[in-house]
C-alpha cells in the first residue's frame, strides 16, 4: 500500500525545504524527497561554494595589489589550490548538513533519499516505495547545459559542478560563455593565477545587459589579463597532444584557441526531463520548464512548481520567493503573485554588477518618457579611498510618475547598494524620497541621492 501523505515536496534547494517545514508546522503530514545533496545547487555548487572561491581570488588581488596601499609583502603572492578548496568545501559541508539535520529532525515531516517519478496526479515512486498525497511541490532546479558543439566527445570539459571538484590551477582555462557564469569563474581563475581567455558567440558579453555595462565589465575583465574573443559564431572543440583546442570564428584575431582545460558556462536546463510529468498531465513548454501561473500552480490542480524548474526566475533569491508566495496563498490567506516582484540580481565579478528593474533599453524600447543620471565611481568618494574606482552606477525614472524605472550599478559593494534603490521601487515611492534622503558619509550609497538630482531627459 502506498504511504500517504497531506503534502508531497520533490526536491531539497532553496524553496523545498522552508516550504516543507512550513506544512510540518500546520500539522499536516509532509514527505520530502531528495535524490542526491541537500540544498540544491545554492548550497552545493552555486552561490555558496563559487561567492566563497571568490573571496579566496579577491584576498589574492588584494595581496598584489598591497603595495598600492603601502603595505609592503616581501615574499611573492601564491596561490595554493588544495586549501582554496578545502575551505569551500567546509563552508558547503555546514550548509549541506545543516539542511540535511533541520529537515531530519522536523516533527511531520517524513525525509526520502532517492529519485522521484510520477506515476499520477497523486502518486510518485522513489525507489521501491510508493508515495500518495493531494499537494506536490515540486522544486527541483537546473543543471548546466551541455551544447552539441562538433567535437565535444573529443574532449573532457567542466562545467560549473564539476568545477567545484578543481583543486589545482589550470595552466589556460577556457570559458565558453561570456554571461554571468562564465565570468565569474573567468576572473576568480585569473585571479588565482591561470591563464584566461573567455569566448563568446554574441558580439558583446552578458547580451541581456546595456551596451555601456558590457563594455565597462569587459574593460575590467581585459584589464586584468583575460583575453576576450567576441562574436565566435562557429565553435567547436578538439584535442592537441594533452590541450584543448578551441575553434572559434570571431571577426579578428587567430581562428584558435588553444588551452589546457574548457569550462561550458553556456546556459542552464530544468531537472524536469526524468520526472514522469507525462504521467500526471503537466505541462512543460519546449525547454522542459514546468508551465505555472502567477501563484506558481500548474496546470494540474495540487501541482505546483517552485525555484529554476518553473523558468520564471533563475536565482536563490527568486526561488526562496516562490516559497513565500506559496506559503502565503495556501496559509497566510495572502494573495501573493509573481507578477509582484521586481526584477533584481547581481553578477558577481569585481566589482560587482547589481541590477533592478528595467535596463535602459528596455524603458527606450518601451517609448516612455524618462529621465536618466549616471555617475562613474571615480567620483564616488569612497571608491576613491579604497583604489578602486572602475565601472559607475546609472539609474532612471519615469517623468510622469516620477518612480524608479531601473538601475545599473557596476562598482565596489554595489550589490549591496542596489537595494536602497530596490527598496524603494517595491514601496512605489517617488524618487525624491531617496534625493532627499540624508546618507551617511562616507558610503558609496550616499552617491545615489547626488546622482538623483542630476537627472537629465533620456534622448
Amino acid at each position: 500500500m502506498p504511504m500517504k501523505y497531506d503534502a508531497i515536496v520533490i526536491g531539497t534547494g532553496q524553496a523545498g525545504p522552508a516550504l516543507s517545514v512550513r506544512l510540518a508546522g500546520t500539522g499536516m503530514k509532509v514527505a520530502i524527497i531528495e535524490r542526491k545533496r541537500f540544498g540544491g545547487t545554492c548550497v552545493n555548487t552555486g552561490c555558496i561554494p563559487t561567492k566563497t572561491m571568490v573571496a579566496s581570488a579577491r584576498a589574492a588581488y588584494v595581496a598584489r595589489r598591497a603595495v598600492d596601499y603601502g603595505v609592503m609583502i616581501d615574499s611573492s603572492i601564491a596561490v595554493h589550490m588544495k586549501k582554496v578548496k578545502q575551505r569551500k568545501d567546509a563552508v558547503v559541508r555546514r550548509s549541506n548538513e545543516g539542511v540535511e539535520q533541520w529537515l531530519k529532525n522536523t516533527a511531520n515531516l517524513t525525509v526520502y533519499e532517492g529519485h522521484a517519478r510520477f506515476e499520477g496526479q497523486h502518486r510518485v515512486l522513489v525507489g521501491d516505495e510508493r508515495l500518495e498525497a493531494d499537494k506536490f511541490f515540486i522544486n527541483v532546479g537546473g543543471r548546466a547545459s551541455i551544447p552539441p558543439l562538433p567535437g565535444i566527445d573529443q574532449v573532457r570539459y567542466l562545467n560549473n559542478s564539476t568545477m567545484m571538484d578543481v583543486n589545482f590551477l589550470p595552466g589556460h582555462l577556457i570559458v565558453i560563455g561570456g554571461s554571468y557564469v562564465g565570468l565569474e569563474f573567468a576572473q576568480m581563475y585569473r585571479r588565482f593565477g591561470s591563464e584566461v581567455t573567455v569566448v563568446e558567440k554574441e558580439p558583446r558579453l552578458i547580451q541581456r545587459e546595456d551596451e555601456d555595462v558590457s563594455e565597462a565589465i569587459k574593460t575590467i575583465l581585459e584589464t586584468e589579463g583575460i583575453k576576450i574573443r567576441l562574436s565566435a559564431e562557429c565553435i567547436a572543440l578538439g584535442k592537441r597532444g594533452d590541450e584543448v583546442v578551441v575553434h572559434v570564428d570571431c571577426s579578428s584575431g587567430d581562428k584558435i584557441v588553444i588551452g589546457s582545460h574548457v569550462l561550458l558556462a553556456v546556459g542552464r536546463v530544468p531537472n524536469t526531463n526524468d520526472l514522469g510529468l507525462e504521467n500526471a498531465g503537466v505541462e512543460v513548454d519546449q525547454r522542459g520548464y514546468i508551465q505555472v501561473d502567477d501563484q506558481l500552480r500548474s496546470n494540474v490542480p495540487g501541482i505546483y512548481a517552485l525555484g529554476d524548474c518553473n523558468g520564471r526566475g533563475a536565482f536563490t533569491h527568486t526561488s526562496y520567493n516562490d516559497y513565500e508566495i506559496v506559503a502565503a496563498n495556501l496559509l497566510d490567506g495572502d494573495q501573493r503573485r509573481v507578477s509582484d516582484r521586481i526584477t533584481a540580481y547581481a553578477l558577481y565579478i569585481d566589482p560587482p554588477l547589481g541590477r533592478a528593474g528595467l535596463t535602459e533599453a528596455e524603458v527606450r524600447k518601451s517609448g516612455r518618457k524618462a529621465l536618466i543620471g549616471k555617475r562613474p565611481m571615480t567620483r564616488v568618494g569612497r571608491a576613491v579611498e579604497k583604489g578602486e574606482t572602475q565601472g559607475f552606477m546609472k539609474v532612471l525614472v519615469d517623468i510622469e510618475t516620477k518612480k524608479i524605472l531601473g538601475a545599473s550599478l557596476l562598482g565596489i559593494e554595489c550589490d549591496e547598494v542596489i537595494h536602497s534603490i530596490l527598496d524603494v521601487m517595491y514601496a512605489k515611492a517617488p524618487y525624491t524620497v531617496v534625493q532627499r534622503a540624508m546618507h551617511i558619509h562616507p558610503t558609496v550609497t550616499e552617491l545615489i541621492p547626488t546622482m538623483l538630482g542630476e537627472l537629465k531627459p533620456l534622448e
